[in-house]
């Protein structure tokens, strides 16, 4: 029980020490898109799942999830945020290995396509190339020439390889290492980070959970010569099970702790480290629907709902940001899918 403990505790360490030590500068929101979560279930919950997370999912919320898995999982989710201004999808697949051991590949892309560029559309009124500068300084003067335009896109992707080991039926742990990959037209960043999960159960309908996401710092590397740091983030999260009504509660809340500096960007700060809090509670009637609300670090309130079926479980969230000054961002609306392939080749040899 200690040496548990004293594991998630040298964790919580390695993350604080990795964000604070050294001179290098850390580039706020420069990860960011890795934070919106994933999945239908767990974003109808407010994100509030770290200590839930027991399928293809747990590769992103928390990598020793991962190993509750009894037979081959796969997801797929696509979201369009912003008034389908911008595209959000995410995949994955995982598998059980041996009797204690998964191993899972995720994506995430979220993305603007077919964005204009006229820097080398502008021309004069005989049909001449114009510098661009000369163009915005003098805009009435000239037009831009649609057939001299062209599209790019701005796109971030995430690929994280994950391992999970369960070492006991209350404990497990488990990692991700992390590509990310960032496109701005020509520009492009790369950069190679690692999260680092545990997963315990200290009584029964209890669980908690540790995610600490780029606990080395992510140190992306930009083509044209600008480096930038992704600062590391750790979140911690519980969950209780609770039956009721014929069916089965699960309040949770998660808490994202960060050394960024975010001030009143945050809930809550306390110097250069600040809190923000994921809530939520799934119930599911006798294991085949479920209805979720969550409340998330955005000020944003969501519900979902999700079918579950022996194969196939369908998941919806719907989430709606504060209102503010008359204005309001738009609706956000996720649908997940997640396939198990329950065949008696591919279980999990303790059938756990």
């Amino acid at each position: 029980m200690k040496a548990r403990w004293c594991a998630i505790v040298l964790l919580m360490c390695a993350a604080s020490f990795g964000a604070m030590a050294g001179g290098t500068s850390v580039a706020k929101y420069a990860g960011e898109f890795t934070s919106i979560g994933v999945g239908g279930r767990a974003l109808g919950m407010g994100g509030a799942f770290v200590a839930l997370a027991n399928d293809v999912t747990a590769g992103y919320w928390n990598p020793a999830g991962l190993s509750h898995i009894m037979y081959p999982q796969a997801a797929l989710m696509h979201e369009e945020r912003f008034g389908s201004a911008v595209n959000y999808d995410y995949g994955a697949i995982a598998f059980p290995q041996g009797t204690n051991t998964s191993w899972g590949f995720s994506v995430i892309r979220i993305g603007v396509d077919d964005i204009q560029d006229t820097r080398n559309a502008a021309i004069d009124a005989s049909g001449r190339l114009v510098d661009y500068q000369t163009y915005i300084q003098n805009p009435e003067n000239y037009r831009i020439d649609p057939s001299r335009v062209t599209y790019f896109n701005a796109a971030d992707w995430a690929f994280f390889f994950t391992y999970s080991k369960k070492q006991s039926e209350d404990f497990s742990y488990g990692a991700s290492l992390k590509v990310i990959r960032r496109e701005l037209g020509d520009a492009s960043a790369t950069g190679l980070g690692l999260d680092i999960g545990v997963w315990y159960m200290p009584m029964d309908n209890v669980m908690l959970g540790v995610n600490l996401q780029d606990i080395t710092t992510t140190f992306l590397a930009w083509n044209t010569g600008t480096n930038e740091l992704i600062s590391p983030t750790m979140k911690i999260g519980s969950a209780y099970f609770i039956e009721a009504f014929g069916g089965r509660f699960a309040p949770a809340i998660d808490f994202d702790i960060r050394f960024e500096n975010r001030k009143s960007a945050s809930t809550f700060a306390l110097g250069p480290v600040s809190f923000d809090a994921h809530i939520g509670t799934e119930f599911l009637f006798r294991n085949l629907v479920a209805f979720r609300v969550g409340y998330n670090d955005v000020k944003q309130v969501s519900f979902g709902a999700g079918l579950h079926l022996p194969k196939l479980s369908i998941d919806y969230s719907f989430a709606r940001f504060a209102q503010s000054a008359g204005d309001r961002l738009d609706d956000t609306h996720r649908i997940s899918l997640m396939f198990t392939l329950e065949a008696e080749q591919f279980r999990r040899v303790d059938g756990y």
